[in-house]
């Protein structure tokens, strides 16, 4: 049996509910917890529903994920109404720091009301440590896929997800298609074609530890009429210590002029001509980069 519950609610208020709704006691929960090799005390599951703790370590979050089992519920409905993590150490001396996901998008309003439908409570406590974008653009001068790979740390324990935002200059196109290739699944998708925005998040295989790395692949599958294709940017809150990122050409269609852009959020942007003679791609890396702006932009004889 599958217990729909509302949308609306706390944590401990939904969890309550769903107690009630399952008509199990705390013992039968507990018991059918530890059949599974999940230990949690009776303790703590009261503390969880009447909001005096919440689960916030991975062990705690891998038996949430159980719990929601036991109870019946929809896949993330208890992690969806798990509150902001409580932030230590360090990054409370970052509390005064603009990190918001619309930072660096010229229409900050439509990305924050895109991603507001999503769970990004996780994207400050992972550190971006290495990125790689791979853009392919067809023979007719249209954006076909965007293949990106990224090497993320938890800098907290718990992190789960990676949440995706892509815009496209042209707002009468379809928004691509978001296909989840490596130690990764697809959440939530949030697409606003008439804006050209796309959200989605990416499931990890399960929350990380503290220091814990996680390496993942996923697409961007555009569909005819492809969108013309003249620029493509990667936006980068925090730092990341190494990003490549790749533009190839199908066929013989190559750009007259193309140059690669560094636009850091303490300077001016910085510009280079990329050669084109007798190429099919053009690639740069930059090292220790953000936050800020990178990337390539051409033109089309």
């Amino acid at each position: 049996m599958t217990v729909r519950l509302g949308e609306t609610g706390s944590f401990p208020e939904v969890l309550r509910a769903a107690i009630r709704a399952r008509g199990l006691g705390l013992e039968r929960i507990q018991e059918r917890l530890s059949r599974e090799g999940i230990s949690v005390s009776l303790a703590t599951l009261s503390y969880w529903q009447n909001g005096r703790s919440r689960p916030e370590r991975p062990k705690s979050l891998v038996a949430l994920a159980r719990l929601e089992e036991v109870l019946g519920l929809p896949e993330g409905t208890l992690l969806g109404h798990l509150p902001p993590p409580r932030k230590r150490g360090r990054w409370l001396k970052a509390a005064g720091a603009d990190h918001r996901m619309s930072a660096f998008w010229t229409q900050p309003e439509q990305v924050s009301d895109l991603v507001s439908g999503l769970d990004t409570r996780w994207d400050d406590r992972l550190a971006r440590i290495s990125q790689h974008d791979r853009v392919t653009i067809g023979s007719d001068r249209g954006e076909r896929s965007f293949l990106s790979r990224q090497v993320l740390r938890a800098e907290a324990d718990g992190p789960d997800r990676w949440v995706v935002i892509m815009h496209l200059d042209e707002h009468n196109r379809p928004v691509p298609r978001v296909r989840a290739l490596r130690n990764c699944r697809t959440g939530r998708v949030v697409a606003r074609p008439d804006i050209g925005f796309l959200a989605a998040e990416l499931l990890f295989e399960r929350p990380l530890r503290r220091g814990e790395t996680v390496l993942t692949e996923h697409e961007l599958v555009t569909s005819a009429p492809f969108p013309p294709a003249t620029n493509y940017e990667r936006k980068f809150r925090f730092p990341v210590r190494e990003y490549v990122l790749e533009v190839g050409f199908d066929g013989d269609e190559k750009p007259a002029r193309c140059m690669r852009y560094a636009r850091p959020d303490t300077g001016k942007e910085e510009v280079m001509a990329m050669p084109m003679d007798d190429v099919s791609s053009v690639h740069a890396v930059a090292l220790n980069f953000g936050p800020g702006c990178y990337g390539f932009r051409w033109e089309w004889d």
